[in-house]
């Protein structure tokens, strides 16, 4: 025998052995390279009114509307916080922010701030992680600055952006009204941009934010194609102070709030194609929404919740009710669905592709919605809970939604209190003008029962944010 067929032979008896080993294990050679790649894309105060797919008459969004044409697109989609840093704890952990602690009088986590994302819970990239996937967090964290609760300890094996919200760290002698003017001062907020930890631009540069995200994040996929990998894409934008590059601003009929719109669109248009060329948009789930409903207060730079009422801040539908759109080709059907669904279920829907058991013994609040995406069947009916803070506001459950007491989203407001509920049917008035609780007194026992099922199993983590 020559040695090349001896050597020929060799490979050939390992190859069956370790074929025939992975067999015996309950996988495949081919099992880590055809897990379903996760691509979560979270724009930060997005309206629900801000995308032509949802009826902006303004802002152009082709890219995203095409990715909405070709995925599944809800009508009914949340945050599962009013503000940034718990609806982001609650994407991460598939949790209500009450139970993690992010969450509190204070809303969101500040420079100064002592606490973070506890280390003990666990997030959708600790999770994949295990189960041989690549990590990566690329745009805007805001879940903490201290050991244990920033990205690297939470996951993810590399990172690349802002600590915090771009209008955070600001010049003492910043001009009154800056940080809402369509045409901020480049130096006005001295927020550092990290990698991986490391200071390495500060002040960043924010009219390049969303170029150098994409770039990062285009660099990635095209590096990581071989393998399984988690993609959590956190923009800066459109957050004020609001920027925009050169390639955009001044381009949109919407202003600054629509150049840094089109931006973003561009953004998730150069993702999706990065997916196409490498080979892998098929075995890719693409998801996009918004941490929480616009800034309206911000006026002309603080987008639209079109027909809902209310904005960011607020438990109204304006403050909560966000864009929502799955995307995977030949896998998800196209369409639009009016199911309840929010950021919350990311979690379970991409353990369940990957593989991957929920954690034991741990209290999630999103579900599964595979069934939805890939064989567009209803899910069932669930209550929805509205934070404001550690305070429940209001619960939809089906078509109906109780307030027991509601606030603005901003302005020193106090809560008014409800007694009877509010009740409103979000299928015939979305603006929630008309309270038929008076008629519909079965409706709110139902949703009370819920309510009252629901608390006696909350256990509030430790509060956060300090």
């Amino acid at each position: 025998m020559s040695p090349a067929h001896h050597l020929t032979s060799a490979t050939s008896r390992l190859t069956l052995f370790l074929l025939s080993f992975c067999v015996l294990c309950g996988s495949s050679l081919a099992a880590d390279s055809t897990k379903p790649n996760i691509v979560v894309i979270f724009a930060d105060d997005l309206g629900y009114g801000d995308l032509g797919c949802y009826g902006s008459p303004t802002i152009r969004t082709p890219h995203l509307d095409q990715m909405a044409a070709e995925g599944l697109r809800f009508t009914d989609f949340y945050s599962a916080a009013e503000v940034c840093t718990p609806s982001r704890a609650a994407l991460l952990t598939g949790r209500l922010p009450i139970r993690s602690g992010m969450c509190g009088a204070r809303r969101v986590l500040f420079p100064n701030s002592k606490g973070g994302l506890p280390p003990a819970e666990i997030t959708i990239a600790e999770a994949l992680k295990e189960k041989g996937y690549a990590t990566a967090h690329i745009g805007k964290w805001h879940l903490g600055i201290h050991p244990g609760s920033r990205p690297l300890d939470q996951g993810f094996e590399q990172s690349f952006g802002l600590p915090y919200s771009n209008d955070m760290d600001a010049r003492a002698d910043l001009p009154k009204g800056a940080t809402g003017s369509p045409n901020p001062p480049l130096d006005g907020w001295n927020v550092a941009l990290l990698r991986n930890g490391e200071v390495i631009e500060q002040p960043a540069n924010q009219t390049t934010l969303t170029r150098r995200y994409t770039e990062e994040a285009v660099k990635f996929i095209t590096e990581k194609k071989n393998v399984p990998f988690f993609l959590y894409m956190p923009h800066t934008f459109p957050h004020v102070p609001m920027f925009a590059s050169q390639d955009f601003k001044g381009k949109s009929r919407a202003g600054i709030y629509g150049d840094a719109v089109e931006e973003l669109d561009w953004s998730v248009g150069q993702v999706l194609e990065a997916l196409r060329r490498e080979g892998i948009a098929e075995n890719t789930l693409v998801f996009i929404s918004s941490d929480n409903g616009p800034w309206l207060i911000m006026g002309d730079q603080g987008g639209s919740a079109g027909l809902l009422k209310d904005g960011k801040g607020s438990t109204w539908e304006g403050g909560m009710r966000v864009p929502g759109i799955a995307w995977m080709p030949s896998r998800i059907k196209p369409g639009v669905t009016s199911q309840l669904a929010s950021a919350m279920d990311v979690f379970p829907t991409a353990l369940a592709l990957a593989g991957a058991s929920l954690p034991k013994d741990v209290v999630f609040d999103g579900v599964d919605l595979a069934p939805l995406l890939f064989e567009s069947k209803p899910l069932p009916e669930r209550p929805f809970f509205y934070y404001r803070g550690n305070q429940l506001f209001a619960c939809r459950l089906g078509e109906w939604k109780a307030h027991f007491q509601t606030q603005t989203g901003y302005g020193g407001s106090k809560p008014e209190q409800h007694e009877p509920e509010l009740l409103f049917h979000l299928g015939r008035d979305p603006s929630e003008k008309r309270n038929v609780a008076a008629t519909h007194p079965e409706v709110l026992t139902r949703i009370q029962e819920a309510v009252k099922a629901h608390q006696s199993k909350v256990i509030p983590g430790p509060p956060q944010l300090q």
